[in-house]
């Protein structure tokens, strides 16, 4: 797979032909896909490193605060679903997961506002970065939207296409050669001056773009994973983090299926009102004709609640 350097390759293959015998409660969903990277984008990759517990801590954590209950699985779906359908947050914080993660900077500089989280990135202080640096796909590509000031508009045309994707890739290109000029040496490490050295790697790495790979490390509890699914798997989230949430998503089914469900339920699929919202809707269900004027909500505000109930 291209989004792997051989070493990582070969250090995942000796990972997954390794097996242990343990105590610990273990997720089978999540065994089976443990140390494998799933792509995403063109060079990065998500893949799960180590976690701790399963739907069971979480129901566990759960009845030390309820009491003993019962152990039946329909009973800690359930149990699991009150939780979050009252927000309820400690007994996910019992469960915690630590992911391989290769994304392009401006990604990273998006997703580490997420911060209830542990994190160590990969240093270009200490070493050398790779020529990979994310190209947008054509379709990826539009123009700044006029109603939100942080997200796209429509998608450009083919010849605007191509000429951002020309000055995208030219600037990265002469960016990490210049790169390799600033540190003296070539692709391969080898010294370009032999009457030079080159400059140090921390001073030499500003000059590179946004939209090169970095790599970290990212641990963090299941309550706070879900936190960032909730904004970074919606379908309003920038498509490049968004990715990488979905694949996450399907990491959070295998490792907890009950939660996942729960989560869909009671997070991804539902929706809250404000105070008025809340009794503009109550007119409406009781047969009143509503509009905005009708209420003290802007205009964004009505348009969002509209939204929500699929109206137009």
């Amino acid at each position: 797979m291209t989004n792997l350097t051989q070493e990582q390759s070969l250090e995942i293959k000796e990972a997954r032909a390794a097996s242990r015998v343990t105590r610990r409660v273990v997720s089978e969903g999540l065994e089976e896909v443990l140390y494998q990277a799933v792509p995403v984008l063109d060079h990065g990759f998500v893949r799960v490193i180590d976690y701790m517990g399963d739907d069971g801590a979480v129901v566990q954590a759960a009845r030390v605060s309820y009491g003993r209950g019962t152990k039946k699985i329909s009973e800690d779906r359930g149990l699991i679903h009150y939780l979050l359908r009252h927000w309820h947050t400690t007994p996910f914080e019992m469960a915690e997961i630590k992911f391989h993660v290769k994304l392009p900077i401006f990604v990273a500089r998006q997703w580490i506002r997420h911060r209830m989280a542990n994190v160590n990135e990969y240093s270009a202080r200490y070493s050398t970065l790779d020529r990979e640096f994310y190209i947008p796909a054509a379709e990826h590509l539009s123009a700044q939207s006029v109603q939100n000031r942080q997200g796209r508009g429509e998608v450009v045309g083919a010849a605007e296409a191509e000429r951002v994707l020309r000055i995208l890739t030219d600037d990265a290109q002469r960016n990490y050669d210049h790169y390799l000029d600033l540190l003296n040496h070539d692709e391969g490490g080898q010294q370009l001056r032999d009457d030079q050295r080159g400059l140090a790697r921390e001073l030499a790495r500003m000059n590179l773009s946004l939209n090169f790979y970095t790599q970290w490390y990212w641990k963090t509890d299941l309550h706070n994973l879900m936190n960032f699914l909730r904004l970074r798997a919606d379908p309003h989230a920038q498509y490049e983090i968004r990715v990488y949430a979905e694949v996450i998503l399907d990491i959070l089914k295998k490792w907890v299926p009950l939660t996942y469900e729960a989560f869909r339920e009671h997070r991804l699929e539902a929706a809250t009102f404000s105070g008025e919202a809340l009794k503009a809707l109550r007119r409406m269900l009781a047969g009143e004709h509503v509009e905005q004027l009708d209420t003290s909500m802007s205009k964004r505000e009505w348009d969002e609640f509209l939204a929500k109930l699929e109206l137009s």
